[in-house]
Formats: structure tokens, C-alpha cells, sequence
């Protein structure tokens, strides 16, 4: 009987983690198409108006970016869907396919180009989602969101919590007025560090939904509604400072680094709260934390070939760039245009100030 109820159980987490990738997948499909829909309509918007990275809300009357944001929604519904079924240690790191998803669509819509270094990038992307596939961890049965609540208040979480909100704080009041239009590591580092919260709480969300619709009403307990209060804030939040990073970097630099960050802080976040790994052997745990590397040397190497968009600089009296290319002509021969750095002495004779770069 214990044989048959464990082949029993083995079985149903198969299943279970079966519809969690497939609704993953399909998530990620939509995701990445919603980065770039969401950038064509942040740029037209900021053709007209203000821009988004400036403090702009211009793009919330354009169209084509509430296309984006509906197909980001219905990649995110999905992306829950998968959630209430798989744990997050399976489903957040596929979220690597939806790079692969944006830097094609970039590449033929966008016209950032994707190199042949890219294509490996996403190869490894590809590879390491395979490998956190084939060695996900089951799903720890839960029979109440009270249970959720006893993980979130426990102190190694709380901590966490309290660690993620003083960092945000710090980068929201003082980094981002500050560096926020040349680093983009701050944008997507409070996306990143609300995200992990988010998809905490809508863990939680999940199961009270699955738990309610099997006949075990959830919607009683004030935990239901405090977990969803946290998902509206972190997501509001969320959106706002990626709609910044996607208006003023490039699109192709801003999903890897926001997939390898959030992905990462997710993890260790679930790791925390879910205890994902109690109980798995140590070859498991190394062949997913391989995948996991594997597809954070992918996102790198999708970075390393992308050059991010200068930052609009929006400060009519600011300097201009110091580098200046000169024309300069030698000895008679014809003009020939010379960065200034690479001034040779003997050009002489004629040398005139032309252009700003």
C-alpha cells in the first residue's frame, strides 16, 4: 500500500510539473513578445512627450504599448497558472526562453541586431532550462494558506524581507534620481528585488485559488488578502521601473540582466520561504544548480553582444561630449576625418573643429 500510494504520488508530480513547463513555455512565448511590442510603444510614445525614463507617463494613452502590457498580462497569467502547479525553482528559470523570444524579435523588429555569439547565448539558454527541467524538485503538499503564511513569518524569511525593502528604499530615493538614466543595474535591481516577493506572494495567491476551486474556501482567512495586496504593490512597482529600464536601455541588454537577477533572487527567495531543496540528493542539487549557471552564462554572453542605447540626455545646457573628431589634411593629401585620440604629429597645416560625437 505505501509502494502503491508513493508510485501514486510520484505520478501526480510528474503531472503536475508537466502543465507547470508547458504553461511556462507558453509564458515565456508571451513575455518576450510583450518586451518588444511595449518598447515600439514607449518609443512612439516618447516622440511626443515625455519620456519614460524620464518620469513620462505619455505611453499610457499609446495603443501598441497597451498591446504590450496585455501580452505581457496574459504571459504572466500563465506564468501563475504554472505556479499554483510546479515549484519555482522549475518555473522562474524558464523564464530564459523568453530572452531568447525578445532578442529574436528584436533582431527583425527592433533592428538590434542578434550576432552569432548571441545564438550561443540562447543555445546555453536553452540547455540550462533542460538540465533544472529533467532534475526540478516535487512540490511540497500544502492544505492551507495558513501554512504559507507560517513560512512567510518565519525569521530566516522575514529577514530576507526586511533586507529586500531596505535596499529598495535606498535605490528608489537616492540611486535612482542619481544614476538611474546610466546605470541600469538600478532599475532592474528594484524590479528584480520586488520580484522576488511577487512571485512569493503569488505562490501563495495560487494555491488559495487551487485550494478554494477543490472545496476548501480560502477567502476567509486575512492572509488570502494581505499576500494579494503585496502581489498589486510589488507588480505596480514592478512596471514602473522596468517601463524606465526598457525606455532607456537597450532591449536586449535589459532582459538578460532582469531574467539572471530576478531568476537568481527568486530561487534563494523560494529556497527560504518553500524549502524547495529539503530532501533532494546532492547529484540533484548540483545538476540544477549547473543548469542554473549554464543559463546565466548564456544571458552574459547574449549581454556581451549588445552595445546599450545612450541614455537621451534631456538637459539642454548640459556639456557636450568631450570626444571630438577632427578634419585634418596632410602634406596636400585629401581630407580625411581622424578621432582625436589617434592625432598623429605630423599632421599639420589645417585642423578644424567639425563635429561632435
Amino acid at each position: 500500500m505505501d509502494l502503491s500510494s508513493s508510485s501514486m504520488s510520484e505520478e501526480a508530480s510528474y503531472v503536475n510539473n508537466l502543465k507547470g513547463f508547458i504553461l511556462a513555455v507558453i509564458s515565456s512565448a508571451f513575455i518576450g513578445s510583450s518586451f518588444i511590442i511595449k518598447k515600439k510603444g514607449l518609443k512612439r510614445a516618447g516622440h511626443s512627450g515625455a519620456r519614460a525614463g524620464v518620469g513620462g507617463y505619455g505611453y499610457l494613452v499609446e495603443p501598441l504599448w497597451w498591446i504590450g502590457m496585455i501580452t505581457m498580462i496574459v504571459g504572466e497569467i500563465a506564468n501563475f497558472i504554472a505556479l499554483m502547479f510546479a515549484p519555482a525553482v522549475l518555473v522562474i528559470p524558464l523564464g530564459a526562453l523568453s530572452i531568447i523570444v525578445s532578442a529574436v524579435l528584436a533582431h527583425f523588429i527592433l533592428n538590434e541586431k542578434l550576432q552569432k555569439m548571441g545564438l550561443v547565448g540562447c543555445i546555453l539558454c536553452v540547455v540550462g532550462s533542460t538540465m533544472i527541467v529533467l532534475h526540478a524538485p516535487e512540490e511540497h503538499p500544502v492544505t492551507s494558506v495558513l501554512e504559507i503564511w507560517d513560512l512567510a513569518i518565519q525569521p530566516a524569511f522575514l529577514l530576507y524581507t526586511a533586507s529586500v525593502l531596505v535596499t529598495v528604499l535606498v535605490l528608489m530615493l537616492h540611486s535612482a534620481p542619481r544614476y538611474g538614466q546610466t546605470n541600469i543595474m538600478i532599475y532592474i535591481g528594484i524590479c528584480s528585488l520586488f520580484g522576488s516577493l511577487t512571485v512569493m506572494s503569488v505562490k501563495a495567491i495560487g494555491t488559495a485559488i487551487k485550494l478554494t476551486l477543490e472545496g476548501k474556501s480560502q477567502v476567509a482567512y486575512f492572509q488570502t488578502w494581505i499576500f494579494a495586496m503585496v502581489s498589486v504593490s510589488c507588480i505596480m512597482t514592478q512596471l514602473n521601473y522596468l517601463n524606465k529600464a526598457l525606455d532607456t536601455f537597450n532591449t536586449a541588454v535589459v532582459s538578460p540582466i532582469y531574467y539572471a537577477m530576478f531568476t537568481s533572487l527568486t530561487i534563494f527567495a523560494s529556497a527560504i520561504m518553500f524549502k524547495d531543496y529539503a530532501g533532494q540528493s546532492a547529484s540533484s542539487i548540483a545538476s540544477e544548480l549547473c543548469g542554473f549557471i549554464t543559463i546565466l552564462s548564456g544571458t552574459a554572453v547574449l549581454h556581451s553582444t549588445k552595445d546599450p542605447d545612450p541614455p537621451q540626455n534631456t538637459d539642454l545646457y548640459s556639456p557636450l561630449s568631450p570626444k571630438l573628431w577632427w578634419h585634418v589634411q596632410e602634406k596636400g593629401d585629401q581630407w580625411k576625418q581622424k578621432d582625436e585620440d589617434g592625432l598623429s604629429a605630423d599632421f599639420v597645416a589645417i585642423i578644424r573643429q567639425d563635429y561632435f560625437a
